[in-house]
């Protein structure tokens, strides 16, 4: 019996001493992984050093007057108004009302979250996809925009035609 204590024990010393010769190995642990790290820092070109240029949204097709515009279409359970604003050739979305369209609708929430706003911005203009689940939302969306754009190009011809 006292032969397999002995050998537990020294099985158990190896053992220890064998995980302790680990431990400076990992990663991030050892002095030399930190300068390693730091001199490669140095080495490197800084990312954020670089100038940023922003790229500007896409110019609306057609010739809209600047200003702001509502236009009106047909949802599933009543009006849809969508408020645009014009300026220097580009559209922005500042809102989308719904009137009648209860939460059970697909449309209800991405008029809420801004999801329609955002993609008439994307695109400039009524050309979005349509929603899933929100069909006849999204083509009263695009019939108001339709309509708001429609009176930016008439005041646009209008102020043309007293320009010349």
């Amino acid at each position: 019996m006292k032969g397999k204590t002995q050998m537990a024990v020294g099985a158990a010393a190896v053992l220890m001493a064998g995980l302790t010769g680990c431990g400076a190995s990992f990663e991030g642990s050892g002095s030399k992984d930190a300068a390693s790290a730091e001199q490669l820092a140095m080495r490197t070109d800084d990312p954020w050093a670089a100038e940023q240029v922003a790229e500007g949204r896409p110019l609306a097709e057609g010739t809209y007057a600047d200003g702001v515009y509502a236009g009106t279409g047909t949802g599933m359970e009543g009006l849809i108004t969508v408020t645009l604003l014009v300026d220097d050739g580009r559209i922005s979305c500042l809102e989308v009302t719904q009137e009648g369209e209860s939460q059970s609708r697909g449309g209800y929430e991405a008029v809420r979250d801004g999801t329609f706003a955002a993609m008439i911005e994307a695109a400039q203009g009524s050309d979005i996809d349509a929603i899933s689940g929100a069909t006849i939302t999204t083509a009263g969306v695009k019939m108001a925009v339709d309509d708001a754009l429609v009176q930016a190009e008439a005041a646009s011809d209008e102020s043309n035609a007293a320009g010349e």
